[in-house]
């Protein structure tokens, strides 16, 4: 009774259209499908345009909702003026900005170039995005934004320093624009999951435990939009962030470094190194 009373309030809410970005895999994709299950149609977008239209036809025969493709890569510039053009004259309510990748490691061992593309990704495409949803919203008078931040955002992390710099970035601008737009009917989320299941971990080149599925933090994602700032989904995310929160910060720092210490596949410098 409560899930569908959750599909409804989404469709009144935020429907007819939704945006997702980074569909065509892990959190991005469950939601889509968690999302289209509630009513909404669906502009999905992601990198690989095959797998969009799998998905896009899937969607449309099990929910029966529409979905538009939008093959893009959020790093290149002309991407976002491409996704903007795209979207006008479509009445979309809801954007989940679920599109990012992480990188691990030593900070001097790894390349820059990743490193900037993973800036674009994370932070200036999620920017733009936010600012020109965030824009129509307020003038359409109701709408939601979903940011995906992450259980790292909260202090620096070694071993993945920038990723994380990255997150607090997505965590510090959720947090601010929940309050700022709330009086305009804009509806705002800082979604922080712990490990998941997804392409995530190949990429970053980590080694995940106790990571969920996706499927297991779709719902509780949704379900918090309007009416919390912030959502940590999953247990051991919960159990981490609060335990931290009497620690100071430098203590923070070091628990994390053990933390990412044993999720990553580089071998960690000694220390003074």
């Amino acid at each position: 009774m409560r899930r569908e009373a959750l599909k409804r309030r989404l469709l009144d809410s935020y429907g007819p259209w939704a945006m997702v970005t980074g569909a065509s895999s892990g959190i991005g994709r469950e939601l889509a499908y968690r999302i289209g299950e509630a009513g909404l149609n669906l502009i999905l977008v992601a990198r690989r345009g095959d797998v969009l239209l799998d998905l896009k036809k899937d969607l449309e025969n099990s929910q029966r909702i529409r979905c538009l493709v939008l093959a893009l890569d959020l790093s290149k510039d002309r991407a976002l003026p491409e996704l903007e053009r795209a979207v006008e004259g479509i009445d979309v309510g809801l954007l989940v900005a679920a599109a990012g990748f992480g990188t691990s490691g030593g900070f001097t061992g790894n390349p820059l170039e990743p490193e900037l593309e993973m800036l674009q990704v994370n932070c200036a495409a999620l920017l733009r995005l936010t600012h020109f949803f965030a824009r129509r919203f307020s003038k359409r008078g109701r709408g939601g934004i979903i940011l995906m931040s992450s259980m790292v955002a909260f202090q620096g992390v070694p071993f993945a320093a920038h990723y994380a710099a990255s997150k607090a970035y997505v965590q510090c601008l959720g947090e601010a624009l929940h309050h700022e737009l709330k009086p305009a009917g804009v509806d705002v989320l800082a979604a922080a999951p712990g490990p998941v299941h997804s392409g995530f971990a190949d990429r970053a080149k980590m080694r995940l435990g106790m990571a969920l599925q996706p499927s297991q933090i779709a719902w509780p994602i949704l379900d918090a939009l309007g009416r919390k700032m912030t959502v940590l989904p999953g247990t051991f995310t919960k159990l981490l962030i609060y335990s931290l929160r009497t620690v100071p910060r430098w203590g923070k720092v070091r628990i994390m470094k053990g933390v990412m210490g044993g999720m990553t596949r580089h071998q960690a410098p000694p220390e003074g190194s």
